[in-house]
């Protein structure tokens, strides 16, 4: 489906590396909601404090306000104290929500009636699956790629995150906020021929 496309009453789950405009999507999808006289809820999870708390800004410029979801946030208690009907819940950085607020997300889809589009990574920069994406991954009624190239031109599948000298790491806390300077999407061969070039150096 197209960026800003009417959704279906799914829960989607749309993923991609860092910098393949998952954000923007997002909001050009509220935008296109809003044309139409519907009302979005907008959602971000609180560890998502880059561009402020409750701001949600994509590379090419666009930025809105966002209801900031707290860590142990019962999204559907919230949601169902909205004071006015919600035609659509659009989530951004979906992968740092837990496994619980997903499983929300999901009711709010089937019991609710509302379409719940979820923007997000899929993988973290060891290509193994964040809490909320490993659940979206099994919930989501629709699973959809937002897709980037490596610097090699290949498919970028992995967020590599850089050290201070831009070497590719594989060592740190699975979380740790970062735009250009730490992290780089890569296909898997050139994030593998990076680590062994590093590996590399180290015993020479």
């Amino acid at each position: 489906m197209k960026a800003g496309q009417i959704m279906a009453k799914k829960l989607y789950f749309k993923y991609g590396t860092m910098g393949s405009s998952k954000t923007a999507q997002a909001l050009i999808t509220k935008f296109n909601y809003e044309e139409k006289g519907m009302k979005v809820w907008l959602i971000k999870p609180q560890l998502d404090n880059r561009d402020g708390d409750d701001i949600l800004r994509s590379r090419i410029g666009l930025t809105a306000k966002a209801y900031v979801v707290k860590e142990n946030e019962d999204i559907w208690q919230t949601f169902s104290k909205l004071p006015e009907k919600v035609d659509a819940v659009i989530a951004d950085e979906a992968q740092f929500f837990k496994k619980e607020q997903i499983e929300a997300l999901r009711d709010i889809v089937s019991f609710k009636n509302v379409p719940v589009l979820c923007f997000g990574l899929r993988t973290d920069f060891r290509m193994e699956t964040f809490e909320g994406s490993k659940r979206l991954l099994e919930l989501a009624d629709s699973i959809e790629e937002i897709k980037t190239i490596c610097e090699c031109g290949a498919k970028a599948i992995v967020n590599a995150r850089l050290n201070e000298q831009g070497q590719v790491i594989t060592e740190g806390e699975q979380i740790m906020l970062g735009g250009n300077d730490r992290y780089v999407a890569l296909c898997y061969k050139c994030w593998r021929k990076k680590i062994r070039e590093r590996e590399a150096q180290k015993t020479d």
